[in-house]
């Protein structure tokens, strides 16, 4: 992560574009908090590049004067993956919401969580499709009536801290967007972590599915006797019904898939070049 001398204070690092979303919406508490941990990090914003998908959240590298790339459904990982890979020097940030992430755009999960990139993905969670007006989601719970399930949803709805999880990612929190402070943290921690970090951030959606109150009640911090080095306790964390845990899940120092492509190459003697890297995983 490339810093500055002294902090660049939060209004800088606001853009001309003014967010657009519902008044209400969740995800001006994740841009707050975004917002406060590169500033608080003394981020140069000349080194950040934000990747977004489609939904609610893809406009979201708009309201921020570092760079951005709108992509298209579902492929923010292959793209934050390839910005990574092309400049190891930049702090990439991901940001999707669960419809692009566990819908979509689910395939491309347990391969960055595996192969550990340098990058950090948060995905704002309204449980629906909130930018198509209001269709249930993989996260929607069990039995939701929409008009496009007028007798309830029949699906489980998705565990996302509990899969990544097991998907072997080396850093899993979960944050509420009505808990900016709480949440610019986690994503402090998550952008100094080197390796694949996965935030799951509660943000309702204050016209298809408000969940403001349920939350606040659902929610609690992690207890303070959790180890996050102890992934098997992490996921029994996750797995806990009737309450939604918020904190840091799980943290590995393993070493990144940059650090490991690396090495490959030092012991090549140098005789591969990034393109070759690019062409052999990447088929």
């Amino acid at each position: 992560m490339r810093t500055l001398p002294e902090p660049i204070a939060v209004r800088e690092l606001k853009s001309d574009v003014k967010p657009i979303w519902c008044a209400g919406c969740g995800d001006y508490g994740v841009l707050n908090a975004v917002l406060k941990a590169l500033s608080d990090l003394r981020t140069d914003p000349a080194s950040v590049v934000i990747a977004s998908g489609i939904g609610c959240s893809g406009r979201f590298p708009a309201f921020v004067s570092t760079y951005g790339f709108h992509g298209v459904h579902g492929r923010v990982l292959p793209l934050a993956t390839g910005i990574k890979l092309a400049n190891p020097e930049l702090t990439v940030l991901a940001v999707g919401g669960d419809g692009d992430a566990f819908s979509i755009g689910a395939g491309h999960l347990p391969h960055a969580a595996r192969r550990n990139v340098d990058i950090t993905y948060i995905v704002m969670d309204n449980e629906i499709y909130g930018l198509t007006k209001g269709q249930p989601s993989p996260t929607s719970p069990l039995g939701m009536k929409r008009k496009a399930s007028p007798y309830g949803t029949t699906d489980e709805p998705i565990n996302s801290v509990a899969m990544v999880l097991c998907y072997g990612a080396s850093f899993v929190a979960r944050g509420f967007s009505s808990r900016p402070r709480e949440l610019a943290e986690i994503v402090k921690r998550g952008l100094q972590h080197e390796g694949f970090s996965y935030i799951e951030v509660i943000s309702p959606c204050v016209t298809f599915h408000d969940t403001y109150g349920l939350y606040k009640e659902l929610t609690t911090p992690l207890p303070e006797s959790h180890d996050p080095s102890d992934r098997t306790a992490a996921v029994m964390l996750a797995l806990e019904t009737g309450v939604k845990h918020l904190g840091v899940f799980y943290e590995d120092a393993r070493s990144s898939h940059h650090a490991q492509i690396e090495r490959l190459r030092e012991k090549s003697g140098g005789e591969f070049s990034l393109e070759d890297v690019m062409a052999r995983f990447y088929r």
